[in-house]
């Protein structure tokens, strides 16, 4: 995978210092068999205790630089597997910040917590497992196969048959392994999204009380997960007592066939004792190879869904174009058209400008496009024609960080972090002082209900806002927008939890809060928008009216339509009563 090549470069070093560690351990545990049927044909057939005591003490100096090359291994191995994990979840969580609205919504946002968390566990445990057993099984097995052989060669055709049979087993472990681990990530991605909508929209399930639904929904992908992890592991469990299956009768063999040559005469029992450990020790890394396999197959899975997200070719690029001064804060859409992907066209032909300083009102009815057309401003989108410039410059030259850092945004759904009142509107603007806070928390009429509670600025605010009403949340929401000063700032149907008077003193905040503001006051509210200094008339993703209240209601119709039903019918209602 070419994104791995970072981390190869990064932690190369202290991964093959790992691997040499690893190689002394092996060789030590390699040796021991072969000084054991020394010290047994020697030291113990001619009876001579010195030989036995000088080759004791040589196995266990062995085995004493056996312990420390695995103690420093282990050391090395821990720290570049924890440090390479760690730097992978980051880089990860960085190119999904990176990745344009179009990009994100190709993948599944549960899925992308599993592939954030979980698929990143298991290439971190795979990758140090390379440097702790499965690059000691490979080496234990050919190097037994080695020292085996050269010990007795005759009896080394036991590990001819036995070898190429495990090694098939192996093979089709890893074939069949791969597609029965994605379905279980998978699985686990679909678990994950049950939980998340259910924590969502926990106060909706409350309000309807559809405990039983919720249950029974994720009981049926929590089943689903049960079935793929099952199925996964029974095939796993199917090969390892294959494999032991196998090796043991290999051992058997050489049990056999070598106790026959003792009595012939033809070796003796230290080494078939040695040839034995040898097998023992070829068996063991032949386990350790099955479970190699089990584990990369799961690896795998795993890389191949994070390389996904690295992968994405990124739809939105730039060159390096620059705002241009003199038009700070202007907007100019030129015969847009738009479609988020895969979809029907959502904008059609639009057209309009918008000056420094200007309110501008964007009403229609839902489904209008309305949110689709701001959102192309900051380029969350790009336009499939046309052009959308901001401050002179089409915004697909710009660098989104630059462009977005002279725009601030208060989206339809308010998103309030948890933290204090004054972190949260200090999100606008890190640096932000005192008095730039209560400013900006004044021109959205936060600032009353702020000093009012016990703590003030300090108060807690718990997970999404929940000890604030929806009214303080957006007023919130628009403090830590203002606080960022911007050239533009984008109302996205933000105030329609205010009651009519908040909203009015609002919007004549805003006015002297920033005269060459240029705001955008996105709504279904007419009387949201009837001061505004022009009112755009959306229908269907086409513009069905520009100007002022009062040229709206002579020219267009549908903006017509939108007041007689939110005033005129109230109107006649109230004058009929009376």
């Amino acid at each position: 995978m070419e994104f791995f090549k970072k981390y190869k470069k990064k932690y190369g070093k202290m991964f093959s210092l790992a691997l040499v560690f690893l190689t002394f351990e092996a060789l030590c545990d390699l040796m021991q068999p072969t000084i054991m049927a020394r010290i047994i044909d020697v030291g113990v057939a001619n009876r001579d205790l010195g030989y036995v005591l000088r080759k004791g003490g040589l196995m266990l100096l062995i085995t004493l630089f056996g312990a420390l090359s695995a103690s420093t291994r282990n050391v090395i191995s821990s720290s570049v597997s924890q440090n390479f994990g760690t730097e992978l979840r980051s880089d990860l969580f960085r190119r999904i910040q990176g990745l344009s609205f179009t990009n994100v919504n190709r993948f599944d946002r549960a899925s992308l917590v599993t592939r954030l968390t979980n698929d990143v566990t298991q290439v971190q445990v795979f990758v140090n497992g390379l440097m702790r057993i499965f690059v000691k099984a490979p080496l234990l097995c050919i190097g037994g196969l080695i020292m085996a052989t050269r010990l007795n060669p005759s009896l080394a055709i036991v590990l001819v048959v036995v070898v190429p049979i495990v090694a098939l087993l192996i093979a089709l472990n890893l074939k069949m392994g791969f597609s029965f681990f994605t379905r279980v990530q998978h699985a686990l991605d679909r678990v994950n999204r049950a939980m998340r909508e259910y924590l969502s929209g926990v106060r909706v399930v409350k309000a309807f009380h559809r405990f039983d639904y919720e249950v029974n929904k994720f009981e049926e992908v929590n089943e689903e997960l049960q079935a793929a992890s099952v199925s996964a592991g029974r095939l796993m469990a199917g090969f390892s007592p294959g494999v032991m299956l196998v090796v043991n009768v290999g051992i058997v063999a050489v049990l056999w066939f070598g106790g026959m040559q003792v009595s012939r005469g033809e070796t003796q029992a230290g080494e078939v004792l040695a040839f034995t450990n040898y097998m023992t020790q070829i068996a063991f890394s032949l386990m350790l190879i099955s479970l190699v396999f089990n584990m990369f197959v799961r690896a795998k899975a795993s890389i191949s869904r994070i390389s996904e997200v690295f992968t994405q070719d990124d739809a939105m690029k730039w060159s390096e174009g620059t705002l241009s001064p003199s038009a700070r804060g202007r907007i100019d859409f030129e015969h847009v058209f738009f479609a988020y992907e895969g979809t029907a066209t959502v904008l059609h032909d639009i057209t309009f400008t918008c000056m420094p300083g200007e309110i501008v009102g964007i009403i229609g009815s839902t489904g209008s496009g309305k949110s689709s057309l701001v959102g192309m401003i900051p380029r969350f989108y790009d336009a499939d024609a046309g052009a959308v410039r901001v401050s002179g410059v089409d915004v697909r030259e710009l660098n989104p960080q630059k462009l977005r850092e002279t725009i601030a945004i208060v989206p339809q759904k308010t998103m309030l972090f948890t933290g204090t009142v004054l972190e949260n509107i200090r999100w606008g603007k890190e640096n932000a002082t005192m008095e730039e806070i209560e400013r900006a928390a004044k021109a959205a009429q936060a600032h009353d209900f702020i000093t009012a509670s016990p703590e003030g600025y300090e108060t807690r605010i718990g997970q999404g806002g929940v000890n604030f009403s929806g009214g303080q949340k957006q007023r919130l929401s628009i403090a830590r927008a203002l606080v960022k000063e911007p050239d533009i700032l984008i109302l996205d149907d933000s105030t329609s939890a205010l009651d009519a008077a908040t909203e009015m003193y609002m919007r004549e905040s805003l006015r002297k809060y920033a005269n060459d503001l240029t705001c955008l006051i996105i709504t279904q509210r007419i009387s949201s928008v009837m001061d505004a200094d022009k009112i755009i008339v959306l229908d269907e993703g086409r513009i069905a009216g520009i100007g002022t209240h009062a040229k709206l209601l002579e020219s267009s119709v549908v903006y017509q339509e939108i007041f007689r039903s939110q005033t005129g019918k109230e109107e006649e209602q109230y004058g009929t009563a009376r």
